[in-house]
């Protein structure tokens, strides 16, 4: 089983609001990201923090296990813990996607999944245009070594010890956009 951990847990002070149930096409940034992963993968943990309730509320409705993060603001690494924890006991891997990029593409996601089952690999990272992004997927293996994870860092030390038992996926493209600001939802049409 893969599951799908969508990080939507940051404070979002560049934006200067609850950015991630900021509509898009009329949608929620976080809940097109999390559509996405539930397409792809067999069940999503969404590990909220900031405002945790409003977030969970642009989710209503979808198949997606919420988590809240209370220590969101200790770093993105609490996030990464919480939601590492609380996936399911069958999950042979994670694919860890942003809930602030709204246009996660699924081929990618797919892509990342595959090359993980071909083998060989414990870590299947996404570069854009020779640029490491999201989404990134990591084996069953490496769970602990990710729940140690501790700050405002996410699991690219990871990825950078297991730099022999990571493969990539290229994409031909730039990443997608991280919204950070209003000025980046207004570039996407927002």
């Amino acid at each position: 089983m893969i599951a799908g951990l969508l990080l939507a847990a940051g404070g979002a002070r560049r934006f200067g609001s609850q950015k991630l149930v900021a509509l898009l096409g009329g949608e929620p940034l976080v809940r097109r990201a999390a559509q996405v992963l539930a397409a792809t993968t067999d069940a999503v943990t969404v590990v909220a923090g900031n405002e945790a309730a409003v977030v969970q509320s642009a989710l209503n409705g979808l198949a997606v296990q919420f988590v809240e993060n209370s220590n969101w603001s200790s770093g993105l690494a609490s996030s990464l813990v919480c939601g590492i924890q609380s996936l399911p006991a069958d999950a042979e891997a994670v694919v860890i996607a942003l809930g602030d990029q709204p246009h996660i593409d699924p081929t990618v996601v797919r892509a990342v999944v595959a090359r993980w089952r071909a083998g060989g690999c414990a870590v299947v990272a996404t570069r854009y245009d020779g640029v490491q992004g999201h989404p990134v997927l990591f084996s069953r293996e490496l769970f602990g070594d990710l729940i140690a994870l501790t700050g405002d860092s996410g699991a690219k030390r990871i990825i950078e010890q297991q730099s022999e038992r990571t493969a990539y996926v290229d994409v031909a493209a730039p990443a997608p956009v991280d919204v950070d600001t209003v000025g980046d939802l207004e570039g996407l049409g927002g």
